[in-house]
């Protein structure tokens, strides 16, 4: 199935859908599905300060939150999965909506779009308002200068990252937790739209793909031993990844990121599982493997060289914030090759709007470009 027209596609879907509410779309050939989930408890990093994990166990929409199903037609317990994992700052489904109704059209597959913590609807609905975000952005003003990257939408999570760094592996190692959790329901027959034992990939987009790589190559509880994963707009070491956006987080947090996480963490991490303080298990080891593209090289490039047929993704010539220099970093020059292919669409666009619905770029190349990576995406996932 090819989307002659993405952008009507997506109002209409837009005007079609409520989250939270189960519906079919207007032609009765998808149907979506939400279910409730509940977080469960997640090893905490010493790093972290006691006042942010404090702070963050009082926001209840991270730990009880509903997550929405794409069913192909016909399709009542589907006997393979999709995770969809998005990117960092998303605070709504909306850009993913086509993105999810393709590939579960394509690839007779459920996608299951799954929040990351403190995103999307696991997230205070305040941090995304304009109105109520206006104080917290004049007091960040204040504290680090009038940047022109600041504003409504990255204000929340660039003072959550600046307050403490470490609540980006924590958030991480949260979501692995719960992802684990829900693969574990999947595979014991316990989910109702589930087959058991049904077959799990992963399509993911920006940071989702960072999370997804970390999940492959730590494989927790052997969930991950064959699961394939395409990567849109991903795919990089940390290292290389660039952060600053007003739809991500601004400067000062960046630059906050960058150097806690290349400069502190690693030192610091290696000290606390010394000490008994944290266990240096293979999560850990794993995300640890993606920081630097010099630390635990030879493991990571191990890694993708043995699942090297079970991963492909496409990176975006003008995508500076997971450029594809930083695949490279990560997979090595000639598996990085291999794997990823390069695109550059015929408009203007950016990392965070690959198909932007602004009315100024023709239709028709928007519907080339869309179909040109969401069909590729579903044949490997097929």
């Amino acid at each position: 199935m090819n989307f002659l027209d993405f952008i009507h596609r997506q109002k209409e879907l837009l005007t079609l859908l409520s989250f939270g509410k189960d519906q079919s779309t207007d032609d009765d050939a998808i149907s979506i599905s939400h279910f409730t989930f509940k977080s469960g408890p997640v090893s905490l990093c010493p790093e972290s300060t006691a006042y942010s994990q404090l702070l963050d166990a009082s926001i209840p929409e991270n730990y009880s939150f509903s997550y929405p199903v794409f069913l192909p037609p016909g399709c009542h317990k589907a006997s393979g999965c999709i995770l969809l994992l998005h990117g960092l700052n998303e605070r709504s489904w909306k850009k993913y909506l086509c993105w999810a109704e393709h590939m579960a059209s394509q690839t007779g597959k459920a996608v299951l779009m799954f929040p990351l913590a403190f995103h999307i609807n696991r997230a205070p609905k305040w941090w995304s308002d304009p109105r109520s975000t206006r104080s917290l952005i004049e007091k960040r003003k204040a504290e680090t200068g009038n940047d022109r990257s600041l504003c409504f939408a990255n204000v929340a999570l660039s003072e959550r990252l600046s307050q403490d760094p470490a609540r980006f592996y924590v958030s991480g190692r949260q979501t692995v937790t719960d992802i684990v959790l829900l693969l574990n329901q999947i595979r014991n027959g316990e989910h109702p739209l589930f087959q058991q034992d049904a077959t799990v990939d992963i399509f993911a987009y920006s940071i989702g793909s960072f999370l997804a790589e970390i999940l492959l190559m730590a494989n927790p509880e052997n969930l991950f031993g064959s699961s394939r994963l395409f990567i849109f707009c991903g795919g990089s070491i940390f290292k290389n990844m660039y952060g600053e956006s007003r739809c991500i987080m601004d400067k000062p947090a960046y630059d906050a990121l960058f150097s806690y996480y290349c400069n502190e963490w690693l030192r610091q991490i290696r000290l606390s599982v010394d000490e008994g303080k944290v266990t240096d298990d293979a999560v850990l080891r794993a995300f640890n493997a993606m920081i630097l593209p010099e630390e635990y090289q030879e493991e990571r490039f191990s890694f993708f060289r043995s699942r090297k047929d079970s991963i492909a993704g496409i990176s975006l010539q003008k995508d500076s914030v997971m450029p594809y220099n930083g695949v490279e970093a990560c997979m090595g020059h000639q598996l990085a090759g291999e794997c990823f292919q390069q695109l550059d669409f015929p408009y203007e666009y950016t990392h965070e709007s690959p198909f932007p619905g602004n009315g100024r770029i023709n239709e028709a190349l928007l519907n080339t470009c869309f179909n040109r990576v969401f069909n590729q995406a579903s044949s490997f996932l097929s």
